[in-house]
């Protein structure tokens, strides 16, 4: 079965959202893909749209989430204040390869404002192929911060 992906895009990543969004549907590793807008005829700040769709992840209703913003720095931001969520924004293939294998990372964010649309989709279809190995060395750096995370720190 293939994996369910969330899209969001704020304002300046709409254009980009709809295109990878499509890519996403098209493609046989992902069985559905999730919209939590924004929509053509909205406005909306990063990070409702970050939030909302790191929340999904967390919860288990998304396996990823694809975010798109002007620089992607905004909603990897708002995506990791989720508690369990690792997002990170990567405009080239390596970054996009390590975030997943080294960190993984349920989180890919893009700037529209950064890189074109056809790397976009090349990267997107790289982050779709790569699966993080719980027996490699990094799992256990996965699990430091994961320890973190649910420490009681009140």
């Amino acid at each position: 079965m293939g994996m369910t992906i969330v899209v969001g895009a704020d304002d300046a990543g709409f254009s980009y959202k709809e295109v990878l969004r499509d890519v996403l549907a098209q493609d046989d590793r992902v069985s559905e893909v999730i919209d939590v807008g924004v929509a053509a005829d909205q406005s909306t700040p990063y990070p409702r749209v970050g939030i909302a769709a790191a929340e999904m992840v967390a919860d288990g209703r998304a396996d990823r989430a694809l975010l798109v913003c002007g620089t992607g720095l905004g909603m990897a931001i708002s995506a990791n204040k989720v508690t369990g969520v690792r997002a990170v924004t990567a405009h080239d293939a390596y970054s996009v390869e390590r975030s997943v294998l080294s960190n993984d990372a349920q989180v890919l964010t893009l700037g529209a404002r950064v890189i074109g649309l056809e790397l976009a989709k090349k990267l997107v279809g790289e982050w779709l192929s790569h699966r993080f190995d719980a027996s490699s060395p990094s799992a256990a750096k996965v699990d430091l911060i994961q320890a973190y995370e649910a420490e009681d720190r009140a």
